[in-house]
Formats: C-alpha cells, sequence, structure tokens
C-alpha cells in the first residue's frame, strides 16, 4: 500500500504545475470562466477514476450528514479557485501560491484541536518556519512598473483563497471517515462546476467562450488534468495520514511552483524569498516527523 507521504508528494508534484498551466491559460480570459472551463475537466476525470476503481458501488451506502460535509467541502473549494485564479490573474504565480498555502498553519492548529492530533516541539517549530519561509517569499519588493500588481489587490484575493482552501480541508477530512476518497473527491467536483458555471452565467463571462483560443483551451485542460490528480492523491493521502502531516507535505507544491515560474515567466525570487522557500522545506520536513 502507498504511504500518505508518497501520495503527498505527488500531490504536490501536480498542484505544483497546476498554478503555472493555469496562468497561462487566464491571459485572455476571465478568471471565473477559467476557473469553470478547468473544473469541466476535473468533473470527467475525476468520475472515470471512480468508475475504474469501482468507487461507484458506495454510492447507496453515503449518509446524508457525509453528503452535506462533501457538498460544503465543494463550496468551500469553488470559492478558494475562484479567488485564486483571481490573485493569479492579477500578480506573480510563486507569490500568490505562496499566501495561499498559509492555509497550512491554520489548516493544521485547527486539526490538532479538532481531531485530536499530536504535536510536539519539533512538530511545533516546523509550523512557525512555515510562516516564516512564507513571509520571507510574499516580502519580496514589488517592481513599480509591473502595473499587473494592482496596488497589491491581489494579496486579498490570495488571503481570501487561502482561508477557503483551509476549510476545505478541514471539512474533506470530516467527509472522508465513511467514504472511498476517490468517490468523495468525485461528489465534490460536482458542487464546484455547478457553482463556478452559476458565477459566470451571473457575471456575463459566458460571452467571452467563442473568443476562447485554442491555446488557452490547451493549457486550462492540462491545469485541469494537474488538478484533478493532485486532488486524486490528496484525499487518499488525507484518508490514510494525519490532516496537520499531509497538508504540509502536500505545499512542497511551493517549490515546483516557484522553480517553474522561474523557467516559464521568468520570474526572479530574490535571496530572501529564495531562503523562504528553503525555510518552507526544513518547516514541512519538521511536520512529518
Amino acid at each position: 500500500m502507498i504511504s500518505w507521504i508518497a501520495l503527498s508528494l505527488g500531490s504536490a508534484f501536480f498542484a505544483g504545475l497546476v498554478a503555472i498551466f493555469s496562468k497561462l491559460g487566464i491571459a485572455n480570459i476571465s478568471s471565473n470562466l477559467a476557473t469553470a472551463i478547468r473544473t469541466i475537466v476535473v468533473v470527467v476525470l475525476a468520475w472515470i477514476v471512480v468508475f475504474i476503481t469501482g468507487a461507484m458501488r458506495e454510492v447507496s451506502t453515503i449518509t446524508t450528514p457525509t453528503l452535506i460535509i462533501l457538498v460544503l467541502s465543494g463550496i468551500a473549494t469553488g470559492a478558494s479557485w475562484l479567488f485564486f485564479f483571481r490573485a493569479l490573474q492579477l500578480g506573480d504565480a510563486t507569490k500568490v501560491v505562496t499566501v495561499d498555502r498559509l492555509s497550512i498553519v491554520l489548516t493544521i492548529i485547527v486539526g490538532i484541536i479538532i481531531f485530536g492530533e499530536s504535536t510536539g516541539y519539533l512538530q511545533i517549530l516546523g509550523i512557525g518556519l512555515l510562516a516564516l519561509g512564507t513571509f520571507l517569499v510574499v516580502a519580496q519588493r514589488s517592481d513599480p512598473n509591473d502595473s499587473t500588481q494592482l496596488k497589491n489587490l491581489w494579496i486579498i484575493y490570495a488571503a481570501a483563497g487561502a482561508c477557503c482552501a483551509s476549510l476545505t480541508a478541514l471539512l474533506a477530512k470530516w467527509g472522508l471517515e465513511n467514504i472511498d476518497s476517490n468517490l468523495a473527491t468525485a461528489i465534490r467536483t460536482i458542487v464546484v462546476v455547478i457553482m463556478a458555471w452559476f458565477i459566470v452565467l451571473i457575471a456575463g463571462d459566458y460571452r467571452q467562450v467563442r473568443s476562447i483560443s485554442g491555446r488557452d483551451l490547451f493549457f486550462l485542460g492540462l491545469s485541469g488534468v494537474a488538478t484533478g490528480a493532485s486532488w486524486l492523491l490528496f484525499f487518499a493521502a488525507l484518508k490514510s495520514g494525519p490532516v496537520s502531516g499531509v497538508i504540509p507535505v502536500d505545499k512542497l507544491s511551493l517549490v515546483i511552483t516557484a522553480i517553474a515560474s522561474w523557467v516559464v515567466f521568468r520570474e526572479r525570487q530574490s535571496p530572501r524569498a529564495l531562503a523562504g522557500l528553503a525555510v518552507v522545506v526544513v518547516g514541512t520536513t519538521l511536520l512529518v516527523q
């Protein structure tokens, strides 16, 4: 059986690519529409896995409380994506992903309180290092000539996304107690896609559908595939591992994003930011001891 650490590392790898593919695909369309399009890909992928693994047989055993929790988790996920994509459209990928990863500290603390997961001095030190590393990365001096920053408005969206992401993980942990992780993921994706397209219709962003280029669709499709793969691995890890361990390992995707952002977008990191990334890695290592 694959360990939760291996599953979490796999989730981190694919999650690290999501921001890159997404940023490439939202250059010419609204972030709401981009979210809705990629969600379709995630839904298809998630349900294919459900049928392949035979998890569909468990549908009749889902209790009402579990279904309610999964629906709430899906709503939180949808909100997290919408905020994340908007932030990604306004700011640097590495900075946005770093702020989004602030959900780690909140999730771990609440996980310890609610689920009674034990922690020691090393784990407490790890939480502190994660917070410090995040600050070092985000505290880079902004380029005054970068008009996409919009006076750092991206920080607000990224922070809101982080709060929703934390809520998603906690609700998902509750909902995974009596259900196959693949089936739980698939159910949540249905909620997300309904929510995403509802917002697209309300905002009038559906008018941009005809103007979407093949290039944008290609990268949004890749983003959806990477998201689906990350989700499946992440929730499989959550089912067998502790929240306080799975979350920080999964968030190592920040390092993947930083490297890919430098290669693809030429986003340069200051010595302080590089030190911050190193601190994040060290903090994560302490949390899984």
